[in-house]
């Protein structure tokens, strides 16, 4: 209502949706206001110099006194700056309200005739309130330019936003009537072509030049007033932001705040159950339920699509791209009725190929989208042009929407009853599972839909852009630079137990978190069977890359392999309750444990969650225990042992391909943190009993135990020195000088980090050789040891340690991280490794351990 357009202020979106209008608005008031700077963490009216000049002031000085002073003129200075902006939209503002009053006129003379275009009652609905919205925003408007004009920091404009506020009860009746307005005119149109045409072509003209002229739509401009209110108190608390405590203004806007606040907590459920309505015929009962960019598999191709469900339909849009300044609109690509779609198809039905894209071209995606979060970040603090920063974020963009196409892989298929069947690809299971079960509850309630015909699905189709609550796509990076990356590090998670539960089952939880905007499963509790009240109290580490979100999902395990389900293909077992909490870097920066609940379908899971950042977490620390072998360096073990690769080495190895060869997630799935450090204690007192503990056991405790171990090493098993030219080999272009490089670098290592590696180099190919069953590939293995076999001592390290810059953190580690994930990749792909000398030769393939 006061301001449209503040595009820097995080406050509540607007409760009807996005008007493609309004993204022109934000962008020419960011012109205006180019420096108001949001950020929490710094004052909004200084510049980073003053900020820097301020900082080195002494507490209770004259020269502080003085910044103090300083600050507030400028603050007060903002205000000015703060009403331009206001006065600037107002201005567009009405200029639209006038393009929509501008046929009133001829309409209602036309009314009187024998030939009316519109009947009486029909004007009025149309455009009921529309002249008294425009006198209220007039008089406030011409209140305020002169006072701007003759601006002092004395000047008062609360009492003009005090009164605009005390009018709002014009809004709600714009706002009851709205849906009826919107559903009258789309009637008119049909009826009326030459109102349609009219409709089509309202002129709008440009607030700083009356000569030049928009074309709008009759819908558009009847939204411009919904979306005003509903962005009220966003101004507000900009211009409060700026108004001393001291100033005449201030309890005038405090108290303008307080009514527009409450206006809309009056009008939130109203508001939102009508932006759900869908305006035209049968739109009184039909409402949108879920919207969700996803990605549809047709013949083979991944395409990206909006996907709506309403109360009796599901409808799948293409985003039309925006041409020539006009409106986007969407096209149909088809719907299914409710009551027609299923999710089991025909028996003969064919299994569903999924084009796989390597997991190399996808981390290639993330490297590019990393280096451009750097490069926007740099060019942001050199304070370079806009248009450098809006080109590379057009950029970024393209390659977060390249991720978005190419990274689900988990399908989810419908079928029309007619036998037509369509199959999207979701990233998690918890999406899948939360479409199916939104689906399945509103088919028990929806009644047989008629088929909709052409303008019907026309009119419904238009309305999407209207109606749709997801406008971006669903990628964690998709957001402000300025705004958290997430979390690195670390996340110790117990997961103690469950109740609620109504029967017995035999249950198990997973542990899920989001890297690069997508969820990868990272732990597996142990199946608990047949009980109401499981008690697992088991606790995983789960490394967390740029991470936002955990989540949890229970399972029931079904032990009959005879049959597969139908729907997935590829699990027999049921989801019964799923749930998600934020990871608030605030709340996990202490040291202690934070207990939580997770609610979900009627039961309660308790956890326990402790974080430990990259900066503590991946130190590399030599032990200080005389005997043992975590932490101890790997030439003393192997010389303690008289062998030539650790005895830890050999055992984990040999009892995962024993029986952990075919698990799914081998190495990348969390082992749990307790049998992991019970067998490190056994390996580190020399416990007999240490075979015998590893064959019971659960096989990823095992692997976690392994990667414990390498990960402890006071020195990575590539070495110190060696890492810079690991890491520098791996970027040569020129593919005989990289493979002599790389080759002459690995022989170069000491003897037993040497031997080790090969031993594990083999093992880890076989693995790969099970991916069809493991899921693992030689890239998802390397990008689990990368790190773990080539992350160098702190020293030596290129990661910046300031906590305070999360971003620039997470982006230096994640470029990091690929360069180690590629130099282990690299050798992993390798057939064989040729050796130089005979010396050599015997070290390599010598059976001896």
């Amino acid at each position: 209502m006061f301001g449209l357009g503040y595009g820097h202020f995080t406050g509540t979106p607007p409760t009807y949706g996005y008007d493609a209008d309004r993204a022109e608005e934000q962008r020419r008031h960011h012109d205006i206001l180019p420096y108001i700077d949001d950020s929490p963490s710094s004052s909004p009216h200084l510049s980073s110099k003053s900020r820097s000049s301020r900082d080195t002031l002494s507490s209770g000085s004259m020269e502080s006194s003085k910044s103090t002073e300083c600050d507030l003129e400028k603050g007060l200075e903002m205000r000015k700056w703060v009403l331009s902006g206001i006065l600037a939209t107002e201005e567009a503002y009405l200029s639209h309200l006038e393009a929509l009053l501008l046929p009133l006129k001829p309409l209602k003379a036309a009314a009187t005739t024998s030939q009316p275009v519109l009947t009486v009652a029909q004007i009025e609905t149309i455009f009921f309130k529309v002249p008294e919205l425009y006198e209220i925003h007039k008089e406030f408007y011409d209140g305020l330019l002169p006072r701007v004009q003759q601006w002092s920091h004395h000047q008062r404009v609360g009492d003009l936003f005090q009164k605009l506020a005390s009018q709002l009860g014009v809004y709600r009746a714009f706002l009851d009537n709205y849906e009826l307005a919107v559903e009258t005119a789309e009637k008119c149109c049909q009826a009326n072509s030459q109102f349609a045409e009219i409709s089509e072509n309202l002129k709008v003209r440009s607030p700083k030049d009356c000569k030049d002229t928009a074309k709008n739509s009759l819908e558009a401009l009847l939204y411009k007033p919904v979306d005003r209110v509903t962005r009220s108190t966003l101004v507000l608390h900009d211009l409060l932001k700026h108004t001393p405590t001291s100033h005449p203004d201030h309890p005038l806007l405090q108290d303008a705040l307080r009514i527009s606040q409450n206006f809309l907590s009056s009008i939130n459920e109203e508001t939102t159950s009508r932006r759900q309505s869908l305006a035209g015929k049968k739109g009184e009962n039909r409402q949108m339920l879920k919207d969700s960019f996803m990605v549809e598999l047709v013949e083979g191709t991944r395409k990206l699509r909006h996907v709506f469900l309403f109360t009796d339909l599901l409808l799948c849009a293409k985003l039309k791209k925006q041409i020539g300044g006009k409106n986007q609109q969407y096209d149909c690509k088809w719907y299914i009725p409710l009551t027609e779609l299923t999710f089991q198809g025909p028996e003969e039905m064919e299994p569903l190929t999924i084009p796989q894209v390597p997991d190399e071209e996808l981390d290639a995606i993330k490297v590019k989208i990393s280096h451009l979060r750097s490069e926007i970040q740099r060019e942001k603090r050199a304070n370079k042009g806009s248009k450098v920063i809006d080109r590379l974020r057009k950029k970024l963009s393209e390659q977060e929407s390249l991720l978005l196409l190419t990274s689900p892989s988990m399908p989810l298929r419908l079928f029309n009853k007619n036998g037509k069947s369509y199959s999207f690809l979701i990233s998690s299971d918890y999406e899948r599972s939360e479409w199916r079960e939104i689906i399945r509850e509103q088919q028990q309630k929806c009644v047989k839909t008629p088929s909709l015909t052409s303008m019907e699905l026309q009119i419904l189709t238009s309305s999407c852009l209207k109606l749709q609550t997801v406008h971006s796509i669903p990628l964690s990076l998709n957001k402000e630079e300025d705004e958290s990356s997430g979390l690195y590090g670390f996340l110790n998670v117990i997961v103690h137990s469950a109740s609620g539960l109504k029967q017995s089952l035999n249950l198990y939880c997973t542990l899920e978190v989001d890297s690069f905007g997508f969820f990868l499963n990272k732990a597996k509790t142990r199946v608990y069977r047949y009980t109401t009240e499981p008690k697992w109290n088991e606790e995983f580490e789960i490394e967390l890359e740029g991470s936002q979100t955990l989540r949890l999902l229970c399972y029931e395990k079904s032990y009959n392999r005879t049959k597969l389900n139908k729907e997935d293909a590829d699990s027999t077992d049921r989801i019964i309750g799923k749930g998600q909490i934020l990871l608030d870097p605030q709340i996990l920066q202490g040291k202690d444990w934070q207990r939580t609940v997770i609610p979900m379908n009627g039961i309660e899971v308790k956890l326990s969650m402790k974080f430990t950042s990259r900066e503590f977490s991946l130190k590399r620390m030599p032990s200080e225990k005389p005997m043992g072998v975590f932490g101890v360096k790997i030439s003393t073990v192997t010389k303690r042992e008289r062998s030539k690769v650790p005895y830890i080495v050999r055992q984990c190895l040999e009892e995962i391909e024993r029986r952990g060869m075919e698990e799914v997630g081998i190495y990348r799935v969390s082992g749990v943190a307790t049998d992991i450090q019970a067998l490190k204690t056994a390996f580190d007192t020399n416990n007999k009993d240490v075979s015998v503990m590893m064959s019971e056991m659960d096989v990823n405790a095992i692997a976690g135990t392994l990667k414990l171990y390498f990960r402890e090493l006071p020195e990575p098993l590539f070495t110190d020195e060696l890492y810079p030219n690991f890491a520098g080999g791996i970027t040569l272009t020129d593919s005989v000088a990289k493979e002599s490089c790389m080759l002459n670098l690995l022989l170069s290592l000491p003897e037993p980090n040497l031997v080790t590696f090969l031993f594990l180099l083999d093992h880890l190919k076989r693995v790969a050789e099970k991916e069809s069953i493991n899921k693992m590939s030689l890239h998802n293995l390397a990008t689990v040891f990368g790190p773990t076999l080539l992350r160098p001592a702190e020293k030596d390290s290129k990661i910046p340690s300031n906590p305070t810059q999360p971003i620039s953190m997470g982006d230096s580690w994640s470029l990091e991280v690929m360069a180690q994930v590629q130099v282990l990749l690299y050798f992993l792909q390798l057939e064989t490794i040729p050796t130089p000398d005979s010396k050599r030769q015997s070290i390599l393939f010598s059976t001896e351990v």
